[in-house]
């Protein structure tokens, strides 16, 4: 991330706000920049409408230091090329600022929460304004403890699946009558609550209780479907252990219970053998098996603090990350710093930035680091460069946010080899954002737009010796996925 020199700390730091809370802020709108919660983003101010909005976040009363940030950008239609606006943005909290001699101000900016952006206007200083809701973010959770502590007495479970498994003249051969018609019977009241969804759904967790061997693999992936064979096998040894007595005096097998019983031609012969293996069978042993309405490996799909384990595993493999444990345990702000860093379309990641809930932004961010591949140019899809190709030259990652002397903010990812670029004009170290490199234009060779910048080391000494800047802004958003 550039670091902006001569700046001074405004040593504030604002409590969170609420979320719902709907209240006004100077807005900053920039093209090609997406800003996330917890990210850096550096500011050269030099228009004086911008110059006056951070004039008056340093001094207003109500939410001192804040502005707003949302991405600007032009319309697809090459007819009407006016800038809009996105509807989600963050707030940003001004911590460091400093004004230089000719007026403009250099300011370090870091985000804090995420908004909707309601109204925006100018005010009669011309300074651009936004009315803005904070956005309440989800708490991250273990989502299987919750689903298992909202069942149904598991009696109520036990008994309605028996009475699936029994034979259709159960009553006349003995199996109708228990000695606690608490346990034997059916609660009506219980499913006479249930909607006919409700229903559905209860039906399939007494399914997924008993048979897990049913379900369809094909729409898991290669982990799920090994946790979901995992526990499968568990399941059934668990209840070939508690039904031992009624398969070892039949010969049964215990996955085709069910069928045997049900397709037997001959139930005359067999029904005082089943009636003693029914009457030998501890009912109390199906208390063993799980509680839930779908097995543990579909819940740990959208756990977040799963998914974080496994995100955070993905991105160490790609940009060789070193310990990400503490952003593993507060899955919220790696969602976040993900989002933030990782090398796709500022279209892609203003699609990150409006996702609510953990868990869906983590999956969605689990299908791009899989998917992602190619960087192409944006105009003409012209390949640039591929994944590996990825090159991380500051502690923010392979993607951080650049302002040059102008005060446009370019969102970068650094490249170790390009190709199809085409270089312009000569190499200077003037306001290069790198120490010790000097840079070059480049342009995509197909189509002449401008792609970045390649980075030349001054010093035979420093490594790498070269490496490419690609604005993020001019790459191709060709890695779409559906959660």
């Amino acid at each position: 991330m550039a670091v902006i020199p001569q700046v001074e700390d405004t040593h504030h730091r604002l409590a969170f706000l609420d979320g719902g809370a709907v209240l006004n802020l100077p807005l900053f709108y920039l093209e090609g920049v997406v800003l996330f919660p917890e990210a850096t983003l550096p500011l050269r101010v030099v228009q004086p409408n911008f110059i006056s909005a951070v004039e008056r976040a340093l001094v207003q009363v109500d939410n001192p230091y804040i502005v707003g940030v949302v991405r600007a950008y032009r319309g697809s239609d090459s007819d009407n090329r006016q800038l809009m606006f996105a509807t989600v943005g963050t707030t940003a909290e001004i911590r460091q600022y400093r004004r230089l001699e000719d007026g403009s101000l250099n300011v370090v900016t870091r985000g804090q929460q995420r908004f909707h952006l309601k109204h925006r206007w100018i005010d009669v200083e011309g300074m651009p304004y936004g009315e803005v809701q904070i956005i309440q973010e989800d708490t991250p959770l273990r989502t299987p403890k919750d689903a298992f502590g909202k069942l149904a007495p598991l009696n109520n479970l036990r008994s309605h699946r028996l009475s699936r498994v029994l034979p259709s003249n159960s009553s006349s051969l003995g199996y109708g009558h228990s000695d606690n018609d608490s346990e034997a019977n059916w609660d009506d009241s219980f499913e006479s609550a249930l909607s006919s969804a409700g229903m559905r759904t209860h039906q399939s967790a007494l399914d997924s209780c008993y048979g897990y061997d049913v379900m369809d693999e094909s729409t898991s992936s290669d982990d799920d479907k090994f946790m979901s064979r995992t526990e499968m096998r568990s399941t059934r040894s668990h209840l070939s252990e508690s039904k031992g007595p009624l398969y070892s005096d039949t010969g049964i097998n215990a996955d085709n219970t069910t069928l045997e019983i049900g397709n037997s031609s001959d139930l005359a012969k067999k029904g005082e053998v089943s009636k003693r293996c029914w009457k030998n069978t501890d009912l109390n042993h199906f208390h063993r098996v799980p509680r839930a309405f779908w097995p543990h490996w579909v819940y740990r799909m959208y756990d977040s603090y799963c998914l974080a384990e496994r995100a955070a595993d993905m991105w160490k493999q790609i940009v060789g990350a070193p310990c990400m444990d503490g952003l593993v345990r507060k899955p919220d702000l790696l969602s976040f710093y993900i989002a933030s860093k990782i090398p796709v379309s500022e279209e892609t990641r203003q699609e990150l930035l409006e996702i609510d809930g953990i868990s869906y932004r983590l999956r969605r961010e689990i299908g791009l680091l899989e998917s992602f591949d190619l960087v192409r140019c944006k105009t003409c899809k012209n390949v640039i460069a591929q994944r590996s190709d990825m090159l991380v030259m500051s502690t923010e990652g392979p993607l951080g946010a650049y302002v040059n002397s102008y005060g446009y903010v370019h969102e970068i990812m650094t490249l170790q080899k390009a190709n199809g670029l085409a270089l312009l004009g000569r190499a200077t170290v003037e306001y290069s954002w790198f120490p010790g490199y000097a840079w070059t234009i480049a342009e995509c060779a197909s189509c002449e737009i401008q792609m970045g910048w390649l980075y030349t080391a001054t010093k035979k000494k420093l490594k790498p010796q070269s490496f490419w800047g690609i604005r993020s802004s001019q790459v191709a958003d060709d890695t779409r996925v559906t959660l």
